[in-house]
């Protein structure tokens, strides 16, 4: 080997013969192709420069463990994600998380923009859950001023909230088929996601970061043909959800690779906090939809899926099932969907007003602009200092939570009485969950820590939000 290689993080410095550690460092001084030790807080430190790898190895195996670092790139782990594994042999020995690579800063700009621009930013948390975030936050700020929201606008924030749930775990099927070399798995799982994310985008405007929930109801409704986009939506997702359990489920290698790996039994999970699909996988039936009901869904029958294998394969399977669940939700949606307004009526809180929505999805249309323009000058002057200062919120704090598709999310919403909030706080299940690696990681291969890592699902973006 003649290119050089990364410094290598060992352990204890007694070799193999018994002589002491300065003889051994003699020793290997004396050898050109390897530099010189230097002595760190985790071990002796040698930089290998050249010679055969495989006598490296034999050299270094008195040194007992080596420090790797997955990431902050690895293609075998979520986004931005870093993971420091102490390895003895194959073996996970001891593995850290670390994190903040993204580096966003949403919750501090959440103070510097008024209560409904903040939708902008936290939809941009949880980029594959984004209408739980809005959902959330709304139903924080709509508590703090003390109103009801529409029950039209309840139902279509289920509605939303249970297609972006499908997409989400679609995307934990694809990426950990695709980071445990199933690629049909990624294949099959991307392409069902796109008509997830087609559909929201139908009756929203956008595939993701929505910003489409606002305070005191939605944006807008749902376009003349949005029931019928929605019938179809359901009808391919109930032809091809089947088809997972035809290509992995009773596939042997998939089953070998996930199952009994990960293990994280119910009483470990409420230590560390843990809720979503890990935790029911544990056997704990916690789903916020039930526990705690909101936006109606107490009116809705499903069920909440459970198993008590707490491993990798009961994760896979509980967010396989809990996408037929959702199906089951909307459908119960679409029949009861009630009729009336989707925004309150209250006008110096319905932001935009009556809004309509441009060409581009995102700007009011012309014809709502000339609206505005032809009333009185007063009704103009009101709806600037609406849009561009915001209404203001009554002082206090409200915690929020709902079921994301990785667990309890919660907004800890404070206002000083302003037009924007004074603090925002998220309790992001991502971040939480991500605790449960070590736990689930040391003393396992470390081939199977991509798959516990897979199954945790996080979000980086929900984790350095």
């Amino acid at each position: 080997m003649t290119e050089r290689l990364s410094d290598v993080t060992t352990g204890t410095n007694t070799s193999a013969t018994g002589s002491d550690s300065t003889d051994d460092v003699n020793t290997r001084t004396e050898t050109p192709e390897i530099a010189d030790s230097r002595k760190t807080t985790e071990g002796t430190v040698y930089t290998v420069t050249g010679g055969d790898w495989d006598e490296v190895l034999a050299d270094a195996v008195h040194d007992e463990r080596i420090v790797m670092n997955l990431g902050p790139q690895h293609p075998s782990t979520h986004g931005v994600l870093r993971l420091v594994l102490e390895l003895e042999g194959e073996t996970v020995t001891h593995a850290r998380s670390v994190i903040g690579y993204l580096h966003t800063g949403i919750e501090k700009n959440l103070e510097y923009r008024n209560w409904v621009q903040g939708v902008t930013f936290i939809t941009r948390t949880d980029y594959l859950a984004p209408l739980h975030h809005e959902a959330a936050y709304c139903m924080s700020v709509e508590k703090l001023l003390g109103i009801t929201v529409p029950d039209k606008a309840q139902a279509i924030r289920v509605l939303l909230m249970e297609i972006n749930r499908i997409s989400s775990h679609l995307v934990a099927l694809a990426t950990g088929g695709m980071e445990l070399g199933a690629l049909t798995g990624m294949t099959s799982g991307f392409r069902e996601r796109e008509e997830a994310l087609h559909l929201l985008e139908h009756l929203t405007g956008l595939r993701m970061n929505h910003a489409f929930i606002r305070p005191g109801g939605l944006a807008q409704d749902l376009p003349a043909d949005g029931i019928e986009k929605i019938n179809a939506f359901v009808k391919i997702m109930e032809k091809r959800l089947p088809d997972y359990d035809k290509l992995l489920t009773g596939q042997p290698i998939w089953r070998n690779r996930l199952a009994d790996v990960g293990y994280l039994p119910v009483d470990a999970c409420l230590a560390l906090g843990i809720t979503g699909p890990i935790l029911r996988s544990a056997g704990l039936a916690w789903d916020l939809r039930k526990i705690e009901p909101y936006s109606g869904y107490e009116n809705y029958a499903f069920d909440v899926p459970t198993s008590n294998a707490a491993d990798c394969f009961a994760r896979y399977l509980l967010r396989l099932e809990e996408m037929h669940q959702s199906l089951k939700i909307i459908k119960q949606v679409v029949k009861t969907l009630p009729t009336g307004p989707v925004m309150v009526s209250d006008a110096k809180i319905a932001w935009p007003a009556q809004l309509t929505i441009g060409s581009d999805g995102m700007g009011n249309s012309l014809e709502h602009v000339r609206k505005i323009m032809g009333q009185s000058m007063e009704s103009l002057i009101h709806h600037f200092k609406l849009v561009t200062e915001g209404f203001k919120v009554p002082s206090g704090q409200v915690y929020v939570p709902v079921e994301s598709p990785r667990g309890e999310l919660g907004y800890h919403v404070v206002s000083d009485g302003g037009t924007r909030p004074m603090r925002v706080h998220l309790r992001e299940p991502s971040f939480i969950n991500l605790q449960s690696m070590p736990a689930m990681c040391e003393g396992g291969m470390v081939a199977d820590v991509i798959a516990s890592v897979a199954s945790i699902d996080p979000v980086m973006g929900g984790c350095d939000r």
